[in-house]
């Protein structure tokens, strides 16, 4: 298990700060967001997100075909599912429908429909921006000890790091072996042919990449019986001490989480129909 993903946040202040702040912010944040249903408090609750995330200084160019990617999905199934649910799904005060246009096949696309699908691609566009310093602001060799101390327990810890380095590693053999099928004249990306073709020449990348990778995971589990994994307490050679910055962000955190749940048990978070589409 070689790889890892790229430590875009190095040097940057939230990198400095201790592993344990973005994993944190993340789970709180994800706790708290899942119990806001207005849309206004989910915009207050976006402006943290993208603050926070701000502190880690991921580089834009870096990361731009993800957010592409990312913000796309979001959009469509966040929009298909209103579409489908008609708004039903949410909880809006009274009884009527509001229906704006008629799509074909009868569907109808109704102002409660597109304020609940607005609601949960803000919901999950919040949810993206603090998960990014997670996989690009802790740096590789710290978050199965982030989780270590987290009171997780060792096994569960190097279980999680040893599972985020797999997608990686798994991609770097993926394009080694592309290269190596090219070296040798053959090339499974060729844009001739259609769909089928092109999904056919694929496929035979795909046997060398996955045994790779089952030999891999093999080797690691050799590796760490050998040096008596599980046998006992495990030492770790570095600890973290959180400094008073951490601290401020913990807590911050922990105070949105908690101003999230007190608007949830009362009431006060209920969907929120936008009124320029009932105007």
């Amino acid at each position: 298990m070689r790889a890892a993903f790229r430590f875009l946040g190095r040097g940057c202040w939230l990198a400095r700060r201790d592993p344990r702040v973005p994993l944190l912010a993340a789970v709180t944040y994800v706790t708290a967001t899942t119990q806001l249903r207005d849309i206004r408090h989910l915009l207050a609750a976006l402006v943290l997100a993208f603050t926070y995330y701000a502190l880690a200084q991921i580089p834009w160019r870096a990361v731009r075909v993800q957010w592409t990617y990312l913000v796309i999905v979001v959009a469509v199934f966040s929009s298909l599912n209103a579409i489908l649910t008609g708004g039903g799904a949410g909880s809006f005060e009274g009884d009527e429908t509001h229906v704006l246009f008629t799509l074909p096949l009868g569907i109808e696309v109704t102002a409660e429909g597109v304020s609940l699908a607005a609601t949960r691609f803000v919901r999950f566009l919040g949810i993206a921006a603090v998960s990014f310093p997670v996989a690009y602001a802790i740096a590789p060799g710290d978050l199965g000890l982030a989780l270590k101390n987290l009171h997780l327990g060792d096994r569960f810890s190097v279980m999680v790091d040893l599972t985020v380095r797999f997608i990686p590693t798994i991609a770097n053999e993926f394009a080694e072996t592309l290269d190596a099928q090219r070296v040798r004249g053959y090339d499974p990306t060729a844009r001739s042919g259609g769909l089928l073709a092109r999904v056919r020449r694929v496929a035979p990348v795909f046997v060398p990449v996955t045994v790779g990778s089952l030999a891999g995971a093999e080797d690691t589990i050799d590796a760490m019986d050998l040096r008596g994994f599980g046998t006992g307490k495990r030492v770790w050679y570095r600890q973290l001490r959180m400094d008073a910055a951490s601290w401020v962000v913990v807590l911050a955190f922990l105070l949105f989480l908690a101003l999230a749940t007190y608007l949830s048990l009362t009431g006060q978070s209920e969907h929120y129909l936008l009124p320029s589409l009932v105007s």
